[in-house]
């Protein structure tokens, strides 16, 4: 092994200080002491060689070059030397901070997970919280030779989040399914018992209740599949040339035919964009009967649509009762409601915003939701206007 050079000078000058002690009457073994003793320390107080210094005598790959090629890696990657951090690739330096480099591993890691993954000489652990309190790292640890190694670290946070989040969709939409269902079956088995005695009135009662709980368990299989098929198709950038504002006012207009309410104010300004027909008319539908179900009885629903900035942007204000601050990041998650029970009796299933969300990030938008208590809910949603279409080619003359 290369690298390392005998300090001449410094021998030099302890033979010559052991030369003149012995003519200066110290005596031959006293001199030789010093001299030992000199060199002893010169020796233990050798810096020990880096990863900047260290070849091999073969022409192997040196330590420095093993780090040039593990920087490009997306991964974070630490090289240890013994316990100590040698070196960290910039994923890592992200991460763990720059400070890291020349640590002790087991002081820069800082985890009981960690610290007894490195009193091994390889192998692999999971460590949760190990840049956050709710992070969950793959840590593993794979030797290089007796003196180093590699420490590669691998997110499994996402994977966690996305595994949570599927078990509580199961488990909400379970609930959701569940509840119009009992009442359903309740009702037809009273009906249907023949030691009941049901009167004609209550019978009619019951129907009607069976009747809204189908349409309500309709509703709410009909938009777990949009939310479904929205999310199938989110990596696929819609193409169609979309006019928003000719949707947008026929929508208005269908909406205040169907509902016999002049309280529908549109106003829409020429804006094309790229996009899905179905799913923007789903998105100004579900964003107009969320403004209807939780505005003011008798105040008028606003419905404007601007073009400027290279944007379309869609706005929709009511005039309710407004939402607390505190509920406003949790709007568009699946079944979230501030009031379950007034929700559920105006017929909502907890899952248009959401799918409002996800439409909005299909077409590369921009979703907004501002409200006040008493004052009312504003929700805007902004995309990227489309460019005027490319010419047809012309055909080959024959």
């Amino acid at each position: 092994m290369t690298g390392l050079s005998l300090p001449l000078p410094s021998i030099f000058v302890a033979l010559c200080a052991g030369i003149v002690m012995y003519f200066g009457g110290a005596g031959i073994w006293l001199s030789l002491t010093i001299v030992v003793v000199w060199l002893a320390t010169l020796w233990l107080a050798r810096p020990e060689p880096t990863v900047e210094t260290i070849t091999r005598d073969d022409g192997s790959v040196s330590r420095q070059t093993m780090i040039e090629l593990v920087e490009p890696f997306g991964l974070p990657i630490l090289m240890l030397d013994g316990q100590r951090i040698a070196a960290a690739n910039a994923s890592a330096r992200e991460e763990l901070g720059s400070h890291i480099v020349g640590q002790d591993a087991r002081v820069a890691l800082r985890h009981p997970e960690a610290i007894q993954l490195l009193a091994k000489p390889q192998g692999r652990a999971l460590v949760r919280g190990l840049t956050g309190a709710r992070s969950i790292w793959q840590v593993s640890r794979v030797p290089i030779d007796e003196r180093f190694s590699l420490i590669e670290m691998v997110n499994r946070t996402a994977e966690a989040d996305i595994s949570r989040a599927h078990t509580d969709f199961v488990a909400n939409a379970s609930h959701e399914l569940r509840t119009p269902l009992a009442s359903i079956i309740g009702y037809i088995e009273t009906l249907a018992d023949p030691d009941a005695k049901v009167d004609e009135a209550t019978a009619a009662k019951f129907h009607n209740t069976v009747l809204r709980e189908s349409r309500r368990l309709q509703s709410l299989v009909e938009d777990l599949m949009s939310l479904s098929r929205i999310e199938a198709e989110k990596h696929d950038v819609p193409r169609d040339r979309i006019d928003l504002a000719q949707l947008v006012s026929s929508i208005g207009s269908e909406v205040g035919m169907t509902r016999g309410d002049d309280r529908l104010h549109v106003e829409a300004a020429e804006a094309v964009v790229c996009g899905d027909r179905q799913q923007l008319d789903q998105l100004v539908r579900n964003l107009i009967d969320n403004a209807f179900k939780y505005g003011d009885p008798v105040k008028p629903v606003e419905v404007r649509l601007t073009a400027q900035g290279g944007e379309a942007e869609l706005t929709v204000i009511d005039k309710g009762e407004g939402i607390h601050p505190d509920h406003l990041p949790y709007l568009t998650r699946r079944f979230y409601r501030t009031d379950p029970g007034r929700s559920r009796a105006a017929g909502g299933t907890g899952l248009g915003l959401a799918i409002v969300k996800h439409i909005v990030e299909r077409h590369r938008g921009k979703l907004d939701i501002a409200s006040a208590p008493g004052v009312g809910t504003t929700v805007s949603v902004r995309m990227p206007l489309s460019g005027p279409p490319s010419p047809t080619a012309p055909e080959p003359l024959s």
